[in-house]
């Protein structure tokens, strides 16, 4: 069992949950999701689908999604929340994002890998990954990928504890400079990723780019105000974050950053 299998095997509710807490992340990636998805009906491969949030949404919206996870208690309890939606996956697969082995070659019109890029400490398995991605997605087909971003972990640590940085500021410099983290008993062990790092991998793997935006916005570590709005005035809110998601000067802002390209 690999190590992020065991993390998100223990943790499949608490990430449903989390998207929860952070509205903004899951509202804005949906903007993303309906504004470049070639219109349903369509195919959709979920990379590191975890807990079917987006499955979830993009199943409502007319898409035939199948969920790929290296956890199988996080696609168990997917399938559980589709029950409960009363929506139906077109199928799941338990494995990781470097053997799409299951899968046939130019065959969906979407793939989401916004996950599994956390979680690959070497270039050489991201850029694999991508290339998986690539591989089963249609000529034509739209890929998002998602990444977290190398300053993430140094804001969430500022907001809930800052003593993890005062405790091993030579750790803390490691993980600045190379964006790994090796300390599972802290998280799953992760790539934080420098938003100039996006793009270059992305289309070296024959992707032409078509949107980046992180997905946080502004908000990122102080959205608790935002989060309780409701109906237009929340609305207003996605709205504006989207908007200045798109703003390069402020990728490294969001904790998590978006990618959206096409495959030629």
């Amino acid at each position: 069992m690999s190590d992020a299998e065991g993390f998100y095997d223990n943790h499949a509710e608490e990430e449903w949950g989390r998207l929860e807490r952070h509205r903004t992340e899951f509202a804005v990636t949906l903007e993303a999701l309906k504004e470049f998805l070639l219109p349903p009906p369509g195919s959709i491969l979920d990379i590191g689908a975890g807990p079917g949030r987006y499955a979830i949404e993009l199943t409502r919206m007319g898409y035939s999604v199948t969920l790929l996870d290296v956890s199988s208690k996080s696609l168990k309890f997917a399938e559980g929340k589709a029950i409960e939606e009363g929506v139906d996956f077109y199928g799941s697969i338990h494995s990781n994002a470097l053997n799409l082995d299951q899968c046939e070659s130019d065959h969906y019109d979407g793939v989401l890998l916004m996950g599994p890029l956390y979680h690959l400490l070497l270039k050489e398995e991201r850029v694999r990954a991508v290339k998986e991605a690539v591989r089963v997605l249609k000529p034509g087909g739209r890929i998002f990928a998602a990444v977290v971003t190398r300053f993430a972990p140094f804001r969430e640590s500022a907001s809930r504890m800052p003593e993890w940085v005062i405790e091993d500021p030579e750790y803390s410099l490691q993980m600045l400079e190379t964006g790994i983290h090796e300390m599972p008993e802290k998280w799953a062990k992760a790539y934080f990723m420098h938003p100039d790092e996006l793009a270059p991998l992305m289309e070296g793997c024959d992707i032409k780019t078509l949107l980046m935006v992180g997905c946080e916005g502004v908000v990122s570590g102080h959205e608790e105000k935002v989060n309780e709005l409701q109906g237009e005035a929340w609305q207003i809110w996605v709205d504006f974050n989207y908007r200045l998601g798109k703003e390069p000067t402020l990728y490294g802002a969001s904790s998590h950053l978006l990618y959206v390209g096409e495959k030629p």
